[in-house]
């Protein structure tokens, strides 16, 4: 090697030294500074908000204290029931749950609440939501709709319990209600595969043909479903256990075979059962339906 590749490749490595030295030097003036400085809206660090670090989105945060799942939480906002420090919360809205008053439905949310487990078995011609209604001068509406699961809870439970999933009004049976946001999203994300049965009577006898194709998916809305276990137990009768929750998706289904739904019950939520639960009626679960639950969705 000549003289002059020498001086250059010592020349390199000094360069490069500098370099690193430069960026160390930098890097710890950044650090420095977040540490230092004390959270403020005009704080930045690294180009952005100091605060920024520490806000979470509304969705998350709901689901995080157990008030509702995040696609219960979207609507929740949607409908302007809930504010950030007075304000009614916008989509996509984020907030420091630490010192933001975070509001729903006109309560401020606790930092931890204890989990309420509640199995409802609902009646036909009730809406499935628990949120009070009111009108634009926020006075309470009378008789401006249909009875909700709300009018079925004790007052102690109003307000406090959300449902899990939903049954249409003209539909029946059991209902999980819970202030277990985890519990909620695993539930109802039918990316978790968790089994929900029915049983269902429709006006005219059923074919295996019709329950085949249910059994091996459909297409409705657009979409395919998801594969389901059927089975007949009738001439006009049959169980069905789906994985997923559409809009609708079992009276679509046998509408689109050409026998509407006359009845719909559901009987089963993943391990829970209750044949024996009046209609209207709704019961705290035992400890042990508690912890099979939570062990099958993994929590």
């Amino acid at each position: 090697m000549t003289e002059r590749a020498c001086r250059e490749g010592r020349l390199g490595k000094q360069r490069e030294s500098v370099h690193f030295e430069g960026m160390q030097e930098r890097l710890q003036k950044i650090l420095s500074s977040a540490v230092a400085s004390p959270p403020g809206p005009l704080r930045r660090c690294s180009g952005r908000r100091y605060t920024d670090l520490m806000l979470e989105r509304l969705q998350k945060i709901l689901s995080a204290r157990g008030i509702c799942s995040r696609r219960k939480a979207e609507e929740y906002i949607q409908q302007g029931l809930v504010k950030v420090n007075g304000v009614p919360a916008v989509l996509g809205q984020k907030a420091d749950p630490e010192r933001d008053h975070i509001e729903v439905a006109g309560e401020v949310i606790e930092a931890r609440r204890d989990m309420l487990y509640y199995l409802m078995n609902k009646p036909t011609g009730v809406v499935t939501t628990n949120i009070e209604k009111k009108n634009g001068r926020g006075e309470h509406r009378a008789g401006a709709s249909a009875p909700s699961i709300r009018d079925l809870l004790p007052a102690s439970l109003q307000g406090k319990l959300f449902p899990v999933g939903r049954l249409d009004k003209d539909s029946e049976g059991l209902l999980l209600l819970t202030n277990d946001g985890v519990l909620a999203y695993r539930l109802t994300h039918p990316k978790f595969d968790h089994e929900k049965e029915y049983e269902v009577t429709v006006e005219h006898p059923i074919m295996e043909g019709a329950l085949a194709k249910m059994r091996k998916g459909m297409t409705i809305l657009g979409e395919k479903t998801k594969p389901a276990q059927v089975r007949s137990t009738g001439l006009k009768a049959f169980t069905i256990a789906l994985t997923e929750g559409k809009n609708r998706q079992i009276r679509r289904m046998c509408q689109k075979i050409g026998n509407p739904v006359v009845s719909l019950r559901r009987v089963r939520i993943m391990t829970l059962r209750d044949p024996h639960l009046k209609s209207g009626r709704i019961r705290p679960l035992t400890a042990e339906e508690k912890a099979q639950l939570l062990a099958a969705i993994g929590l």
